[in-house]
């Protein structure tokens, strides 16, 4: 096995794996999902802008309107695909990564006892 090839399946078992635990997702990764993961790959796309598109977008779709209807669960990896090439395009400044987990952190505490208080 060449080096290239041992270098596109860690590249794509890293991305599965984060899209896998993406809040939002299923959870599940398709054969359409590991071919856009090659993809990514072939177009040279850095783990750390899809690991960022996915914290985007988490983002996005935990700050809309509360009154809004609930989204249905991401099934596909190509949902994440715009929110890419926009970071591409225009990278997030200095330092919003950490904003965002720690809004998204802050944001998942509150929704957890929110949830909690209203069960017990």
């Amino acid at each position: 096995m060449s080096s290239r090839t041992s270098h596109s399946r860690q590249y794509t078992k890293q991305l599965l794996d984060l899209y896998g635990h993406t809040p939002g997702t299923l959870g599940q990764v398709r054969r359409e999902d590991r071919c856009l993961a090659l993809l990514l790959y072939h177009r040279g796309i850095p783990l750390r802008t899809i690991e960022e598109a996915f914290l985007l977008a988490t983002a996005r779709r935990s700050f809309r309107d509360p009154q809004a209807a609930p989204l249905s669960p991401i099934r596909s990896l190509h949902y994440f695909v715009p929110v890419i090439d926009e970071l591409l395009t225009t990278p997030l400044p200095a330092g919003y990564v950490d904003y965002l987990k720690r809004k998204l952190r802050t944001f998942s505490e509150l929704d957890h006892n929110k949830t909690t208080l209203t069960s017990g």
